[in-house]
């Protein structure tokens, strides 16, 4: 059979849980001189439209049972689907069974993942596991040499358009709607597993699949000879994903990976926070009393490497803020809601990205990361790892001030989402310094020195931030070298995780330093 091969389409079953696009269609088909058979609901919708519809009980002599559970689990609905149509001993067998084959199906699911985005409730989950609809999914896809499937609304117009102007479909068209209709019943299994593997307590079960429905098409990835498209999960997280643009030119793969990042980071703080990522690492990041301190502080700190980047809050989005933000070029500003002052000030940078996300994501709330390898994928636990001034343990002779302590925790956010190898100096609630994704840990020591350096020259500060700052280092050091920079820098206190063979020798630099240093007992790679 060849792509140009158009199969007529004279019979045509209904069976869908979201209606939209429904009347338009069946009222097209109807007009195509198409059959009608339906179930329950969506046969009354019909008839209410004008149309006129057969009912499944009445092709299969047995009517809907156990409230819906079971209407179209029958022979006479599924051999109508599976029939081959060129193999004499199956047409004999529908003729045998009084079978008339089915040549279009339009079916879309029970809506388990809206009703689990709403509530956790397990029978009501349950409820909303379809079963038949999936089985005549996938017998329609299965005989597509056959058989027009259809699973999403957004599919009607190209099928009515076919119908009318063809008399039926072709094989490419009908290829393409079975591959997305497999695809459909995966992504709906793999949630239903999903969940089913989260009451259980199995955040990595031994068997699992993830899926998504694409949102849209990207221009190109991280590079333009690269494709790329951004996909929505089940996962019911506010975020990039799922947040509403306001205003702006589309996303890029580069927009989304950094506006991710800086969203996750300032989920990590109560008090008003700012981050300004650039590449997915911070290069600015604050926290005040107002919103717009924050950002005057953020900005501060590197106003250089803002330029171009990624603004994310953790408070909605005020007017007094956006005049302060729309000063300088950026990319994407993301925030948790804007008041429509912000908006109308926003809205003077039609090249700005605005995106709105309803609500912050809860920085306790266990997710998986998946990142794709070479015949595989590896997968873990979001990073919720926590530490509070409790759970420091202070290695050295000098214990820190209940500011530096302040500031240690503060630096320790930012630490984990910045890239490894990773050092942040901060001072008063704001980095002063961060060095990020080198092979060396003094190599990242040296790198935010050197920039909280320049940021005091750009300023004309008398000194760098780094003099009386606190530093953070994501692991442990190696080496006495890397916090021999940081106390060079002027570092008053150190927070790491500490475990090194040569722990020792580094308590006893600090020591010699008068410097306090915490462990935490606790990493915070981020490759």
């Amino acid at each position: 059979m060849t792509s140009s091969s158009s199969v007529p389409i004279r019979r045509a079953l209904f069976s869908v849980s979201d209606k939209t696009g429904l009347i338009e269609l069946a009222t097209r088909l109807a007009a195509a001189k198409i059959d009608l058979l339906s179930t329950g609901g969506t046969a009354s919708l019909l008839r209410d439209a004008g149309l006129r519809v057969t009912d499944v009980a009445d092709v299969t002599g047995f009517p809907e049972i156990m409230g819906g559970r079971v209407k179209t689990l029958h022979p006479k609905i599924h051999g109508g689907l599976l029939a081959r149509r060129d193999l004499d001993d199956h047409v004999a067998a529908m003729t045998a069974q009084g079978i008339e084959g089915i040549d279009l199906l339009v079916v879309n699911l029970y809506p388990f993942e809206d009703t689990l985005a709403q509530t956790s409730d397990h029978d009501s989950l349950v409820e909303k596991i379809d079963i038949g609809g999936p089985a005549m999914l996938r017998a329609a896809a299965k005989n597509h040499d056959f058989l027009t499937v259809l699973c999403d609304p957004a599919d009607y117009g190209d099928v009515a358009d076919a119908i009318e102007n063809q008399g039926g479909t072709d094989l490419a068209l009908r290829r393409r709607l079975a591959a997305k209709t497999f695809a459909r019943t995966a992504a709906y299994d793999s949630a239903i597993s999903g969940w089913m593997a989260t009451s259980l307590g199995e955040d990595l079960p031994q068997v699992t699949s993830t899926a998504g429905r694409k949102i849209i098409d990207l221009r190109y990835g991280e590079n333009p000879h690269q494709q790329a498209a951004l996909y929505k999960t089940g996962q019911n997280r506010p975020g990039v994903a799922s947040a509403l643009q306001i205003q702006g030119r589309p996303l890029s793969y580069n927009n989304i990976n950094d506006t991710d990042a800086a969203f996750e980071l300032v989920a990590e703080f109560d008090k008003p926070t700012i981050a300004i990522i650039k590449h997915a690492n911070p290069c600015g990041v604050a926290s005040g009393e107002k919103l717009v301190a924050a950002w005057q502080t953020a900005l501060a700190a590197d106003p250089v490497s803002a330029f171009g980047g990624i603004i994310a809050m953790n408070r909605p989005l005020d007017a007094e803020t956006a005049t302060a933000v729309a000063s300088i070029f950026t990319e994407v500003v993301i925030a948790p809601d804007a008041s429509d002052e912000a908006k109308a000030i926003m809205a003077a940078k039609p090249n700005l990205r605005l995106l709105i996300t309803g609500d912050m994501p809860d920085r306790n709330t266990s997710s998986i990361k998946i990142k794709s390898v070479a015949g595989g994928f590896l997968a873990q636990s979001h990073d919720g790892g926590m530490v509070s001034a409790d759970d420091l343990k202070i290695v050295t002779k000098r214990a820190p001030s209940p500011s530096e302590i302040t500031d240690m925790l503060f630096a320790w956010k930012v630490t984990k989402h910045v890239k490894s190898n990773a050092i942040v100096f901060v001072k008063d609630a704001s980095t002063a310094g961060i060095g990020a994704g080198q092979m060396s840990r003094v190599d990242a020591a040296r790198i935010a020195v050197q920039k909280a350096s320049d940021i005091a020259e750009i300023h004309g500060w008398p000194q760098s931030r780094t003099i009386g700052s606190v530093a953070a280092s994501d692991a442990f050091f190696p080496f006495a070298d890397g916090l021999e920079a940081l106390i060079k820098a002027g570092a008053t206190a150190v927070i790491q995780p500490g475990g090194s063979v040569k722990d020792n020798d580094v308590i006893a630099a600090a020591d010699a330093a008068g410097l306090a240093m915490v462990f935490t007992g606790m990493r915070h790679f981020n490759h």
